[in-house]
């Protein structure tokens, strides 16, 4: 009951919240199809009720929020209609259309009453998800960009992104393993979140990874095991479809059972069902690069025996026409060098006698002209000798001429040549002179 303070009447807690109640029950009393996305669940086992979380988003941010519950009886009835045919459970992270009503408690408050959950509108959200990815792929040119890298003759160096505990992750290193031809893989785990609101990033930062060190990979795996169309929906957004597409290794998905194939296995370089299948893809790669090895190995071995023996043959053949012919040649050779050996001789014999008559001859007119020619080159050498005594330097000083020298010997052949107050020493036929400059001129400066 309200009651007056003063002059202002005042109402309790409780009165305002079951009026409040009151107007909501009378203003909301009809069931409402709402589209929300469901943020979580919320499910508690114990109980089997669930406080799903309601949320709008608008350009990434939310706009609005509100609780809501659904009561266990009702929550097992729409549980089964979506595993019928959605092929998975309720859960996290989905866009749904629920039928509610609005209900307001005073100890709860607001609220929305799940009744019902629409399992086909969640399929057409997918859906619509998918295609809007697929277009804009497309619009940009690289919806066929990874499937158009070379794949590797032998892909030996696998990254796997995948969860260490996945099964998926399991059978494929189980048959890759123990493949009975004994191939051998050299793979390493990026560990990532394979599905819910947060695969996506995990799964893009993984990739980023491998990016940065592509060149320790031949090919990038994707591995998960199997799912729904529900657990399937991150493998259709735009992110992690270009992210793939743009990636500069084949990339290869085997990402769990589905009838639907999502866009990010339609861009990856290849696709499989499932991981084991992904598994016997890569094995067959290699055992189709190695049986054409083997049977050219078998060919070779059968076929080696057979040339060896004839080419083995085909060597004593040439090897009789060798000796046959090295034979003839050196018969061939002997007499030619004989021959040689006999004109080389007459030759010789020749030139000497030649060499003789010249010789004599050069003694004769040696003989004959020799005392005349020692007699010109005496009178030569007499002469020369004069000429030698009369621009001997002393017998120049002798009549009356000199050489003057500055300080550092060099002769003065220019008054240019020394500064005034300059040291200079002038050579004589009777000795030396040392003076200064006092005065100096050019002989040319008269005229």
């Amino acid at each position: 009951m309200s009651e007056t303070v003063g002059e202002r009447k005042v109402f309790s807690l409780e009165e305002v919240a079951r009026s409040i109640q009151k107007t909501i029950a009378d203003r909301y009393g009809s069931v409402y199809w709402v589209k929300a996305e469901m943020n979580k669940l919320n499910h508690y086992p114990h109980s089997g009720h669930c406080f799903p979380e309601l949320v709008e988003k608008r350009e990434g941010k939310v706009v609005a929020e509100m609780r809501s519950v659904l009561w266990q009886s009702d929550y097992q009835r729409i549980n089964r209609q979506f595993l019928e045919l959605v092929r998975e459970p309720l859960k996290d992270g989905i866009t749904i259309l629920f039928q509610a009503s609005i209900q307001y408690d005073p100890l709860y408050g607001l609220s929305l009453k799940i009744h019902d959950i629409d399992p086909a509108f969640a399929l057409g959200q997918l859906e619509r998800e998918r295609q809007e990815s697929i277009a804009r792929l497309k619009k940009e040119g690289v919806f066929t960009l990874n499937k158009q890298l070379p794949f590797p003759l032998l892909p030996k160096r696998l990254a796997i992104i995948s969860v260490e505990s996945s099964k998926g992750y399991s059978d494929f290193l189980q048959i890759i393993q123990k493949n009975p031809w004994g191939y051998h893989f050299e793979y390493r785990l990026f560990p990532a979140l394979l599905q819910g609101d947060r695969s996506v990033p995990s799964i893009v930062a993984q990739l980023e990874e491998v990016g940065r060190l592509r060149t320790d990979f031949d090919v990038v795996l994707i591995i998960r095991g199997g799912g729904g169309e529900v657990g399937l929906a991150s493998y259709n957004q735009y992110a992690l479809a270009a992210a793939i597409a743009r990636f500069p290794l084949p990339v290869m998905t085997g990402i769990g059972h589905s009838t639907n194939e999502t866009v990010s296995e339609m861009v990856a370089y290849q696709s499989a069902i499932t991981p084991s299948e992904l598994a016997d893809f890569l094995i067959r790669h290699f055992h189709n690069f190695a049986e054409p090895v083997n049977q050219a190995a078998q060919v070779l071995s059968q076929k080696i025996p057979e040339i060896l023996s004839q080419q083995q043959q085909t060597l004593e053949k040439m090897g009789g026409t060798i000796r046959f012919s090295v034979s003839q040649a050196l018969v061939h050779q002997k007499s030619l060098l004989i021959h040689q050996q006999w004109t080389i001789k007459t030759a010789v014999n020749a030139q000497l006698q030649n060499q003789g008559h010249q010789l004599l001859s050069s003694k004769r007119t040696l003989e004959l002209s020799g005392p005349r020619l020692l007699k010109e080159a005496n009178e030569k050498v007499a002469h020369l000798e004069q000429q030698v005594q009369l621009l001997d330097p002393l017998r120049v000083l002798r009549r009356g001429y000199s050489i003057t020298r500055t300080a550092d010997g060099r002769v003065v052949m220019d008054p240019q040549q020394v500064k005034m107050d300059e040291g200079i020493t002038t050579q004589l036929a009777g000795g030396l002179i040392e003076s200064n400059v006092t005065f100096s001129r050019r002989v040319d400066e008269e005229f």
